[in-house]
């Protein structure tokens, strides 16, 4: 392994899971409210992104054990990740040609374990993040020969721990402008690219 190899593996990471969870969705509506009203965004902040760096390693760690015990599984998750990829790059694609904006809900403070509660349940209760973090990535790291698939994973973490202290702490500097729908198509329309080109790098790897 060359440095230049597990640098690519850890940039590929972080767009990958910046692709995935960059996104108008209830976690980052949650993130983003909670950095508008400046309510213990820390602790949010730290919910979301500590959730995924423990998910993203049992993507990268646990998902090559499997294929190890039944190879099987290896061809079948990538053909499953490449048709959810692909479906995900159709469905930014279709949203970056809606008119989608941003809207914040205002209201009471709320309670400090009433926030906790709702962001881990946003997180673990949401059945995608673990076909994101732990099939997906773990298929597309299964493509990394030997520790190639770790710094792929180190950039996967460091891209969920940039975006949701980016989305918290800067909530005030994103609104303005993310109210332009412009502004959401062009997101979604880089998005749907990389999710058409992943989905053919797990196509070609099976």
């Amino acid at each position: 392994m060359t440095a230049s190899s597990a640098a690519l593996a850890a940039v590929s990471g972080f767009g990958f899971v910046l692709s995935l969870i960059v996104a108008i969705g209830a976690q980052n509506m949650f993130v983003l409210r909670q950095g508008l009203r400046r309510e213990h965004v820390a602790v949010v902040v730290a919910i979301c992104a500590l959730s995924d760096v423990v998910l993203i390693s049992v993507g990268v760690g646990g998902f090559g054990v499997i294929t190890e015990s039944v190879p099987e599984v290896q061809t079948v998750g990538r053909f499953a990740g490449a048709a959810f990829l692909a479906g995900y790059g159709i469905l930014a694609a279709r949203r970056a040609f809606g008119y989608s904006t941003l809207t914040i809900e205002q209201g009471k403070t709320a309670a400090l374990g009433a926030t906790v509660v709702t962001g881990l349940a946003l997180t673990w209760l949401n059945p995608n993040v673990y076909l994101e973090t732990v099939l997906l990535l773990g298929s597309l790291a299964n493509t990394y020969p030997g520790p190639e698939r770790w710094f792929l994973g180190v950039g996967a973490m460091l891209g969920s721990i940039v975006w949701f202290t980016s989305l918290g702490y800067g909530a005030r500097l994103l609104v303005p402008l993310f109210a332009r729908p412009t502004a959401w198509r062009v997101l979604d329309s880089i998005i749907a690219v990389m999710m058409f080109a992943l989905a053919s790098n797990l196509l070609l790897t099976v």
